[in-house]
């Protein structure tokens, strides 16, 4: 078809346009974001440095972050947000003043560590200052149950052990 004018008419979007980003509630912790994200978004895979920056930074990924990062990254907010909600190290909330990390791997419960694990999920249960979590091997096997507390590593924890280890803790 040589000779001809070829029209092109362009192809009307079904159904809305994705909504724009929310502002976020608090300018400069997203300002801060935008510029952790933008000083790593040149390395390569990104997403998961600026992530752990932010963690690192600012203590967990709140929503407002996301778009943020989204934005710099060039990515959508599910993106995000599914690498977010996968990996147990982004945590979506405040942190607690403290936090119990008690190994569940089979070293560890075969010496005992489902009593332990038990009592300080009973001994926090619905605090606020105490977060109880569990870990899967700590490396420290032969001197199970280990766990960490604020993040140092305990070995041979009783349920007797942790509290005396925690006493000063807030119950």
């Amino acid at each position: 078809m040589t000779g001809t004018t070829e029209r092109w008419t362009p192809v009307r979007q079904r159904g809305p346009s994705p909504a724009p980003a929310p502002a976020p509630a608090d300018p400069e912790r997203a300002a801060s974001v935008r510029s952790i994200a933008e000083e790593l978004s040149g390395v390569r895979g990104p997403l998961l440095p600026i992530l752990h920056e932010v963690v690192e930074t600012h203590g967990f990924v709140h929503d407002d972050d996301v778009p943020v990062i989204a934005e710099v990254l060039n990515l959508s907010r599910a993106d995000v947000l599914g690498v977010v909600s996968f990996y147990h190290d982004f945590r979506r909330t405040p942190p607690a003043a403290h936090r119990v990390a008690l190994c569940r791997a089979e070293a560890c419960q075969a010496r005992g560590a489902e009593a332990t694990y038990a009592s300080a999920a009973d001994r926090w249960a619905g605090s606020t200052e105490v977060e109880v979590g569990e870990v899967f091997c700590l490396g420290n096997c032969a001197l199970g149950p280990s766990g960490t507390l604020d993040g140092t590593l305990h070995a041979r924890l009783t349920p007797d052990r942790l509290d005396a280890l925690t006493e000063e803790w807030a119950r």
